[in-house]
């Protein structure tokens, strides 16, 4: 879990005045309120919600179950000239994928700036498993010449100034002398190659999952333009920590260009794809589950509260899942929103007209002591 710590006034501004009505609804919605002051609301977000971990996205979340504002949509505009980022063969034994996009008419002030920071970092520390997973850039535009490429170097050959240093360092230097270099240094240590982006002059923009640039990785108060990437192994956790950033800098006013990404394995494909996702399912099996009544006007009014579409396709419930929601994978999930969104507080307990006594299953046991010496073994 994560606990957040909001400035009160900020999420007021957003929200309206946080009365202890708004406090309860705010823990109703599952991120439950860890404690307020007369400055500071400090929440607790649970592992499957990183798209809260943004004053931005969860100030949205709570007006979304207050009934205020409806079910977000997304505005991508199509590439430019030169936006696109190339992936070579290179890169695919270390850092193999990277989604990427590109945000104008932002206006940044030292707490943006600091917000931009924090969402980076608790992103890297939850779905990012610190930045094994998934590694986050963030660079200003102007000091970048488009298109860019993601490839993969002798670390001996990489050499650029990362940031907070006072000279240029090699691949090697910065993960010996650097101190985030040192940090996480055990995610490259036994790579024969590192991976860099570098732009159509060939200026290094940063050492993923290490460290940007001084020269074309620091967003200022004077950037209105900002490139984003993501890289790491797993394509799909990469698409949504990307939709995650999109939507939080959608959120703060920014103009969101999806970019060309070509990949030798997955070949060309347009990122962000902020469309939502589609998800079949059948509202009797919804009522099985939780033990209420649900009629389809029902389903759409607690769903539209989660933040989730709802449609009707030739008579077939259709659930619409936003494009930053990792959570929503089987129609089981969407019992869970919309008993969130119904409210546990109104379920009414029923003692079962069954006795048993219940005991693990034996494949259960035996499954157990597998993973746990898998997991032993490093798996």
């Amino acid at each position: 879990m994560t606990i957040l710590t909001f400035n009160k006034k900020e999420l007021e501004d957003k929200i309206g005045k946080i009365t202890p009505g708004v406090e309860e609804k705010i823990t109703d919605m599952g991120t439950p309120v860890e404690n307020v002051t007369d400055k500071e609301l400090s929440v607790e977000v649970f592992p499957n919600r990183p798209d809260l971990l943004s004053i931005q996205n969860f100030s949205r979340a709570i007006n979304q179950f207050n009934g205020k504002g409806g079910v977000a949509k997304f505005n991508i505009n199509n590439p430019e000239k030169n936006y696109s980022v190339v992936i070579e063969k290179s890169v695919k034994k270390v850092r193999p994928y990277t989604v990427c996009a590109i945000v104008k008419r932002l206006k940044f002030d030292d707490k943006d700036i600091k917000e931009i920071i924090e969402i980076q970092e608790k992103l890297h520390n939850s779905i990012g498993r610190k930045r094994k997973k998934i590694a986050i850039g963030i660079y200003p535009l102007e000091k970048i010449k488009l298109p860019i490429r993601f490839i993969a170097k002798n670390p001996e050959e990489i050499k650029f100034q990362p940031l907070e240093s006072q000279k240029e360092l090699t691949g090697k230097q910065i993960l010996r002398g650097h101190p985030a270099g040192k940090e996480h240094a055990h995610l490259l240590e036994n790579a024969n190659v590192f991976p860099i982006f570098i732009d159509a002059d060939r200026k290094i923009l940063s050492m993923p999952p290490i460290i940007n640039s001084e020269e074309t990785g620091r967003i200022t108060k004077n950037t209105r333009e900002i490139f984003i990437e993501c890289s790491g192994d797993n394509l799909h956790y990469l698409k949504k920590c990307l939709n995650i950033l999109a939507s939080t800098f959608s959120e703060m006013g920014g103009k969101i260009y999806a970019m060309e990404v070509e990949d030798p394995k997955e070949g060309k494909f347009t990122s962000p794809n902020m469309d939502f996702e589609e998800l079949s399912f059948e509202i009797k099996n919804i009522e099985k589950t939780l033990g209420i009544k649900l009629n389809e006007k029902d389903v759409k009014k607690y769903l539209e509260k989660m933040g989730i579409g709802y449609s009707n396709k030739k008579g077939n419930s259709v659930a619409l899942i936003p494009p930053y929601r990792m959570d929503i994978l089987h129609w089981v999930d969407l019992s869970e929103e919309i008993a969130i969104a119904y409210g546990y507080k109104n379920f009414i307990p029923e003692i079962p007209e069954i006795s048993t006594i219940a005991e693990e299953d034996p494949k259960e046991k035996t499954k157990k002591v597998i993973s746990k010496i898998l997991a032993g073994l490093g798996l």
